[in-house]
């Protein structure tokens, strides 16, 4: 009756062993697709100097903003930086150096020289 026990003991023990082996491999993890961090660019250091808290009744940051404006001003949607970030605010902040729409503009005009 031992005998039988341990046989069957082992005969589970082997089996659930067996089963994480045998089960489907996890899902690749979610990110980029392969090759796309080539066409990435970091615009984010053109506007370095933008502030990234949330100005109420704005559509996102003055950083998220810039951002936009630099893809925009790289992407050849807008032709000059100044109407890339026409639609950033012309108010100072207070702490901040430069208003959004003058550090936004500066970006911009180092981009253009940095593509010449």
């Amino acid at each position: 009756m031992k005998l039988t026990t341990r046989i069957v003991a082992t005969i589970a023990a082997l089996a659930l062993s067996a089963a994480p082996a045998l089960a489907k491999p996890p899902h690749p993890t979610p990110g980029p697709k392969a090759g796309s961090h080539a066409k990435a660019k970091a615009y984010g250091k053109f506007c370095q100097g933008e502030s990234k808290k949330h100005v109420k009744g704005q559509k996102g940051t003055p950083f998220s903003q810039c951002v936009t404006a630099m893809a925009k001003l790289a992407s050849g949607k807008a032709a000059t930086p100044r109407a890339a970030c026409k639609g950033l605010s012309h108010k100072h902040v207070e702490g901040q150096k430069g208003t959004p729409f003058s550090v936004c503009v500066s970006g911009g005009a180092k981009l253009l020289r940095e593509r010449a």
